[in-house]
């Protein structure tokens, strides 16, 4: 476990496997063709595509949903491989995935994000623009795991 505050001063646990906190927040790490799925959000910048399930959706389900609503990618095979558990009033657990990507859908409607941008390390470690999620120690951990583990 990887225990840390955040750039906004909460606590924040990433754990690989499962926590006991029901999580009901997505975030998809995955690379493609050397390059990472990131999508930019209007007000925090640069981050992973991710949200929040709606009621009665899986995790499963929302992670696919959020990917395929703020990027137009289109993923199968998820894999779940950790947990990311902000303790903030209330506390919250973000499910974290990799996946495939199955399909890439330039023209599909967007929302709350200008589409997918599909970033190098390099572009990744030098970008200007990143969310404040993505600055943290949690990301870098993520980010090596997908790149040891995911096919």
């Amino acid at each position: 476990m990887l225990s840390f505050d955040d750039l906004k001063g909460s606590r924040v646990e990433l754990v690989f496997g499962e926590q006991e906190l029901e999580a009901r927040h997505v975030l998809v790490v995955l690379k493609y063709e050397g390059k990472w799925l990131l999508t930019p959000h209007k007000i925090r910048g640069v981050e992973f595509p991710g949200g929040k399930a709606e009621p009665g959706e899986t995790i499963e389900q929302a992670a696919i949903r959020e990917v395929m609503e703020e990027t137009g990618v289109t993923v199968a095979n998820l894999v779940k491989f950790a947990e990311y558990v902000v303790y903030t009033e209330p506390p919250f657990c973000k499910a974290v995935f990799t996946a495939d990507v199955a399909g890439i859908d330039e023209r599909a409607e967007r929302f709350e994000t200008d589409g997918a941008l599909w970033f190098t390390d390099e572009q990744l470690d030098h970008c200007e623009t990143l969310s404040f999620h993505m600055k943290d120690e949690g990301m870098k951990e993520l980010r090596n795991w997908v790149e040891q583990h995911a096919h």
